[in-house]
């Protein structure tokens, strides 16, 4: 983790972009095309993506789809907030990812190309009235195995 800290504005930046650096360069998407959102429309993950033969669910194993969900979790955990969604979107099939669910966590890991820039700021306050504004998406029908929230 970096942190930055601009005495003359009075904020303290934490980044972790050599991590993520890293994590892009592990699963081979060092050199990918960024993309500015961070779950497609077109992605729609869902149980019906979960490989149901023996020999779908044994190739599907080779992949590194826990450790990827594992690297974004602790992105998003330290200083990437913006991943906090999606990131639970995708863990929900670490029991059994079809090839749906790898190809959302590589468009998770091209928005994290695209988006170095992001950063956790706290701005010093000279007052102690303080404004925490929260945005919610009550998307119900993203779900598509429950049609709740997740």
């Amino acid at each position: 983790m970096e942190i930055y800290r601009d005495r003359k504005v009075g904020k303290l930046y934490l980044s972790q972009r050599k991590y993520l650096e890293k994590v892009l360069d592990r699963f081979n998407m060092s050199n990918c095309k960024p993309v500015t959102t961070p779950l497609a429309a077109h992605l729609k993950p869902s149980v019906k993506s979960c490989p149901a033969s023996k020999e779908e669910i044994e190739r599907r194993s080779h992949v590194i789809y826990s450790s990827a969900i594992g690297s974004l979790i602790y992105a998003m955990v330290c200083s990437r907030l913006d991943l906090a969604y999606v990131v639970s979107v995708v863990s929900h099939y670490m029991h059994n990812p079809g090839k749906d669910h790898w190809e959302a966590i590589k468009w998770i890991l091209r928005y994290v190309q695209g988006s170095f820039d992001r950063c956790l700021v706290f701005n010093k306050s000279k007052t102690a009235t303080y404004n925490i504004i929260g945005f919610v998406n009550s998307d119900y029908s993203r779900d598509l195995d429950h049609r709740h929230s997740p």
